[in-house]
């Protein structure tokens, strides 16, 4: 019962944090603040009441358009909400199991709950940089330089806790947070080294195609991006997110490929941009709730 009733806290919260999200995506391309003024329709400007701002229940009572001026609010606003809220849920569902047992220390229990907490804020990011990338093809330095900063000291801050932790109770936890803080000099790094790694490896990408067609061909956001994946979810997950997000890249490509279009002058389709950032995100948003599967099963199915 615990459990469910978490998950709908889950589920809740991330309809509200979806809102306030559709309120920086609106407001962040355009260099507006997203403390005033208070929320309004973007076409006529009409002040929302506190009915008109409740999460999911007032599109729906709204039909998805503005009271005032009937212009159309757009999906994405629902979309995000509801998004959000099922990735809370389902990663709420993954980390309370573990945090509701009655034979766990309190310690215990709190640090399960804090790596529940600061997913919940990655997944958050990833949606961000995810619409932020399909709407403008933007991946502000803003967002992924303090978002690499702040997985990698969570990352050693999440190890540090779980080695006093297991001394503490002897509760084995988190063996995945601990593994470089006590293994070799070289693994104790791999929280700096791996969004390096990652970045490196877009990085390289872009010179080759380069060299080969003279013009780029990836941005140095995603580069930023996968150093973002990388610092989070170690190089392993990011490299999960990478093949994610060019699969998904490859499939959309083939899509606008197959399309009927008038071919003419510089309206090819091969110049056209495609979002890597927002599939690279999409990528990493799987990579956090399975990717742990998707390593044990690509492990079983190489014979390791």
């Amino acid at each position: 019962m615990i459990r469910v009733l978490g998950t709908v806290l889950a589920a809740l919260l991330g309809l509200a944090f979806g809102s306030f999200l559709n309120v920086c995506l609106s407001r962040w391309p355009e260099g507006e603040s997203i403390v005033t003024p208070r929320s309004h329709c973007r076409h006529c400007g009409h002040a929302l009441a506190w009915w008109e701002n409740i999460p999911l229940v007032s599109w729906i009572a709204l039909r998805g358009r503005c009271r005032s001026c009937r212009a159309w609010i757009g999906w994405r606003y629902v979309i995000m909400e509801v998004s959000l809220a099922a990735l809370w849920s389902i990663e709420a569902w993954r980390s309370l199991p573990p945090a509701i047992s009655a034979t766990l220390p309190i310690s215990v229990v709190l640090f399960v709950a804090s790596i529940g907490a600061f997913m919940a804020l990655f997944l958050w990011l990833l949606l961000a940089l995810a619409v932020l990338d399909a709407e403008h093809l933007w991946l502000p330095n803003w967002l992924t330089w303090p978002g690499i900063a702040i997985g990698v000291v969570w990352k050693y801050a999440s190890a540090i806790l779980a080695i006093d932790i297991n001394k503490a109770t002897e509760v084995p936890i988190y063996s995945e947070f601990v593994r470089f803080i006590g293994g070799p000099v070289i693994m104790q790094f791999e929280p700096l080294l791996a969004p390096l790694a990652a970045a490196f490896l877009v990085l390289f990408i872009r010179l080759i195609y380069w060299l080969i067609r003279r013009r780029e061909g990836l941005g140095l956001g995603d580069a930023k991006l996968m150093a973002l994946l990388a610092a989070w979810l170690g190089f392993s997950g990011a490299l999960i997110a990478f093949g994610i997000g060019v699969l998904i890249g490859a499939l959309v490509a083939l899509v606008v490929l197959l399309r009927p279009r008038k071919q003419s002058g510089d309206e090819r389709w091969a110049q056209m941009k495609l979002p890597l950032g927002t599939f690279l995100c999409i990528g990493g948003i799987v990579s956090v709730l399975w990717g742990q599967w998707i390593i044990a099963a690509y492990m079983r199915w190489a014979g390791f």
